[in-house]
């Protein structure tokens, strides 16, 4: 059984200097190790690591502060809100950084030091594992392709033809108006034949849209390498 280093009781806890710094020192080591973790094979900002790096000090050292009073469980929703630090939005592999950070933050101001490592250690494996894996890649060939037309454009089957030609899959996606309405962006989930010759389904595409604007990037990409 993996127990707390911390000693309390219903009205206070009592906690030393090497309490402490053992709280602080592991979380520091073990927030290092996250944000070491999230740059493998991952793009990133600055920023971003620096946040995760010395999230789990700062959450544990709250929880330390309020453990064993009864305003506790809202101290720890409190500390839950600190997600709210990305004014960006990010991907999902952000996310789940965020989380894992806090998670041991939360454990390691709760005194399981032990519990926190071990949880560090699989969890920081499992995504490593899972990176060279390419677990969750999309389909090989498999494009999103985002294109601007007019407003007379009939993007239900003026496309047609171009994307039987060079895919062996499409799905329309999503519509949305843009410049008050005068253009339309479509968006489609297609499967190249040949994503050698993207150069030329990207020509006949311009001559459908009147050489508007298209993007066409991997299906379901993000910021992942």
């Amino acid at each position: 059984m993996l127990e707390s280093i911390l000693s309390s009781n219903a009205s206070a806890m009592t906690v030393t200097l090497t309490q402490v710094l053992l709280t602080i020192s592991s979380s520091l080591i073990l927030g290092f190790i996250i944000a070491m973790v999230h740059k493998y094979r991952n793009s990133y900002s600055k920023n971003f690591m620096f946040t995760i790096a010395l999230l789990p000090v700062l959450v544990s050292s709250v929880i330390m502060m309020v453990n064993g009073n009864l305003g506790a469980g809202i101290t720890v929703a409190g500390a839950f809100s600190l997600v709210r630090f990305r004014s960006a939005p990010g991907n999902a592999r952000e996310i789940t950084t965020i989380f894992f950070s806090m998670a041991v933050g939360l454990a390691i101001g709760m005194g399981y030091v032990v519990y926190a490592a071990i949880f560090s250690l699989i969890v920081s494996l499992a995504m490593i594992v899972y990176t060279n894996l390419r677990f969750g890649d999309a389909t090989e060939n498999a494009r999103q392709v985002r294109i601007t037309v007019p407003e007379y454009t009939n993007y239900m089957k003026d496309f047609d033809d171009v994307l039987k030609k060079f895919t062996d899959y499409h799905q329309l996606d999503q519509i949305k108006t843009t410049n008050l309405g005068s253009l339309f962006e479509v968006s489609f989930t297609v499967h190249e034949k040949n994503p050698y010759k993207e150069k030329e389904f990207l020509d006949e595409l311009r001559l459908v849209n009147s050489n508007l604007p298209i993007i066409v990037q991997p299906a379901g990409s993000g910021k992942d390498l």
